[in-house]
C-alpha cells in the first residue's frame, strides 16, 4: 500500500509537473523555488516519489550538471533509466554524466 505524501512532498511534486519535457532543473532551483533552505531535503523527498515518472523527477539533475541520482541510487539500472527518460526528451549528457548543453536547464523564475 503506498503512503500518503507528506505536504512538503507534494508541494515538490507539484513544483516538478511544472518542468517542461526537455527540460532539467537543480535540486537547488527547486529548493529557492520552494522557499526551502535544502536542496538535501528536495532529494529526499524525489528518492520517495510514488509516482515517477509520470511526475518528472527524473528532470532534476545536480547544480554542477552532473546526472545525480535517480530512486535514490547514484548507479546501476535505475541511473541508465534517468539517462533514458532524458534521452528520449532530448536532453543528453556526456560519458562522465554530465549535462553536455546548458540550454535545456530550466529556471523556475523564467516562468511568466
Amino acid at each position: 500500500m503506498m503512503r500518503e505524501p507528506t505536504a512538503f512532498e507534494q508541494r515538490v511534486y507539484d513544483l516538478l509537473n511544472r518542468i517542461p519535457k526537455g527540460k532539467v532543473v537543480t535540486y537547488k532551483e527547486m529548493a529557492h523555488a520552494l522557499d526551502c533552505g535544502s536542496a538535501q531535503a528536495i532529494g529526499q523527498a524525489l528518492k520517495r516519489n510514488p509516482y515517477a515518472p509520470e511526475v518528472p523527477c527524473h528532470r532534476v539533475i545536480k547544480t554542477d550538471g552532473n546526472i545525480g541520482g535517480y530512486s535514490g541510487e547514484t548507479g546501476g539500472a535505475k541511473l541508465r533509466k534517468k539517462l533514458k527518460l532524458l534521452a528520449s526528451e532530448g536532453v543528453k549528457f556526456d560519458s562522465g554524466g554530465s549535462l553536455v548543453s546548458q540550454d535545456v536547464v530550466y529556471r523556475f523564475s523564467d516562468e511568466s
